[in-house]
């Protein structure tokens, strides 16, 4: 082995591996809004799976990103949650795969699905209120779930396919956000270097990822630019994507990937916010730049994640929920700010985690 294992995260492999025996039937998913560390480590564990004899199919409750399809092996392993034959072939599984998320809300449809099968979950999130019952490998310290992984097929020491190295590294690379985020441990830069060292081309990859998107991104840009606001003390900024917008330009998830870096990066400002209209609800990303812990924010409305990056699904009009969310959002960065420590005051309905504007390739914490 190039570096030692983690002995927390041994003794946790060990108790996957157990599980992984005898599997004949496996399921994997992940949560809504598949990013390239979920879908980087599906396309890893179908091919590691498929070595150790298993059928396995990708079903995850919402569609598997176009972006990120390049990563999967042949024969292609996924099945559409929508699809008449889900249920089915889930009743007939004997395991079930949980990447990237460990709560029982992220995984959204497919949960009904999976609900009598034993479960094992590798994550790299904080325990949330309500978690999968199952054995785990998790560790809040990795960089990405892919990093757990990692270690993982390199417990068994392979194999080492294209999907393996080049779905682990497009973990790394999206959830470190090209490996300038705050989780980017030295760790995650071993595990990169191992990955490239067994074939991965760092710049082949990145411009898979992040070098040929839709010019549909660059309009939606376009469109919600020029609903960039900061508060009066300037401490946070938020963005607007209309329902509207998003349906007239035929946009998925992926296309929502960035776009918390322009409030973000506007001088003085503590929190970013992206209001992602929904036709039940709005989505809410939060962003921070160091000093103020959003995942405590988000979980004011029932969402969650990380420190410097969560999210939250609440029920209500775009307007309503707007004004709920900035009215709070700015106390809780006051109370933050002030050195005072404050819990939740209130809930929604939520779906939190790393872009709860959607599916793209990053996540700082």
């Amino acid at each position: 082995m190039r570096y030692p294992i983690p002995q927390h995260r041994a003794s946790e492999i060990q108790a996957v591996l157990h599980a992984l025996d005898g599997a004949e039937r496996v399921v994997l998913t992940t949560h809504l809004n598949a990013d390239g560390d979920g879908t980087g480590c599906q396309a890893a564990l179908v091919s590691l799976l498929r070595d150790r004899g298993c059928e396995v199919r990708i079903i995850n409750p919402t569609p598997f990103p176009d972006l990120f399809r390049f990563l999967l092996p042949d024969p292609d392993p996924v099945l559409e949650a929508t699809d008449p034959d889900a249920a089915a072939w889930c009743e007939a599984a004997d395991l079930c795969i949980v990447v990237d998320t460990g709560e029982v809300g992220r995984i959204g449809r497919v949960k009904p699905m999976v609900d009598s099968l034993p479960k094992v979950v590798i994550d790299h999130h904080p325990e949330g209120d309500s978690p999968i019952e199952g054995v785990y490998l998790r560790d809040i310290s990795a960089a990405a779930a892919g990093e757990l992984v990692l270690d993982l097929v390199r417990t068994v020491d392979g194999p080492w396919s294209r999907s393996v190295i080049e779905g682990l590294y497009v973990a790394l690379l999206t959830d470190t956000g090209s490996f300038r985020f705050s989780n980017t441990t030295a760790g995650a830069h071993r595990a990169a270097a191992e990955l490239v060292e067994r074939g991965a081309n760092p710049d082949e990859l990145h411009r898979q990822v992040y070098g040929s998107v839709p010019l549909r991104r660059y309009q939606l840009l376009e469109r919600t630019l020029p609903t960039l606001r900061q508060s009066d003390d300037g401490r946070v900024a938020w963005m607007t994507v209309s329902l509207a917008d998003f349906q007239e330009l035929g946009c998925d998830a992926s296309d929502l990937e960035g776009l918390t870096d322009y409030p973000r990066g506007l001088a003085g400002v503590e929190v970013a916010i992206l209001f992602r209209e929904l036709e039940r609800g709005v989505k809410l990303s939060f962003r921070s730049n160091g000093r103020v812990d959003v995942n405590a924010l988000a979980r004011e409305f029932d969402g969650g994640g990380h420190v410097r990056a969560a999210g939250a699904l609440v029920q209500g009009s775009l307007d309503e929920v707007r004004s709920r969310v900035m009215e709070r959002v700015a106390e809780g960065v006051a109370r933050e700010l002030a050195g005072e420590s404050g819990g939740p005051v209130a809930g929604g309905e939520v779906e939190g985690e790393r872009d709860a504007a959607g599916s793209g390739a990053g996540r700082e914490r």
